[in-house]
């Protein structure tokens, strides 16, 4: 692996960087985007059950606000419930969806930084192969004898084509895994939407 960076030259420095960036993003991205940490899929139900006679107190409330984003989105219905019991459906939609905002840009949190990766990688290569041209027409100078400097040229070569495959290797991944935590979070908030539009139908019948 060192004789290939040594190869690749320099430019291949911030292609390293951003493929440790990538990684890093991947990673965190799993751990945070867990369905049990975002969607519970039993979670409505739950609270659905415990509010069918009632608004729970405040204990009950912050328990469920701690135990995942989709609580805190509920959590923020009944909270505005139980400060004021004769708030207007429309208060309760908007306090939701305030809460429902702050946990989307949440779920969203590093994936601009992961398809500019993307979208950068290519560039970089290509950056790089500009770097090895340069070479190669250094050592196929008019000045030079013997036909060019063989080695210069190898070298210049070899900076053109490594930094080209590592560019490409870093962006095919990154944009993949950008895709796939995109289509993630778009199918959380959609989750997150039906979930509150059921709650606040369900306390608007609660206080008939």
């Amino acid at each position: 692996m060192f004789s290939i960076i040594q190869a690749a030259g320099w430019p291949i420095w911030p292609l390293i960087a951003c493929s440790i960036l990538a990684l890093a993003i991947i990673i965190e991205r799993f751990i945070s985007l867990k369905t049990a940490k975002v969607a519970p899929p039993r979670l409505l139900d739950e609270v659905l059950s415990v509010t069918r006679t009632s608004v729970p107190g405040p204990d009950v409330v912050s328990q469920l606000e701690k135990n995942s984003a989709l609580g805190e989105v509920l959590a923020s219905g009944l909270r505005a419930v139980n400060s004021d019991p004769h708030c207007s459906e429309d208060d309760l939609r908007a306090t939701m969806e305030g809460a429902g905002r702050l946990v989307a840009q949440r779920l969203e949190n590093y994936l601009t930084a992961l398809g500019t990766i993307a979208s950068a990688a290519p560039l970089l290569g290509l950056f790089g192969t500009v770097v090895g041209m340069i070479e190669i027409f250094g050592s196929q100078a008019p000045g030079s004898t013997g036909g060019g400097n063989p080695a210069q040229l190898a070298h210049g070569i070899s900076i053109a084509l490594y930094n080209t495959a590592f560019g490409l290797v870093v962006a095919i991944p990154s944009l993949i895994f950008w895709r796939y935590f995109r289509g993630r979070v778009d199918a959380y908030l959609l989750t997150l939407e039906l979930s509150s539009e059921h709650l606040v139908r369900h306390l608007k019948s609660l206080r008939k």
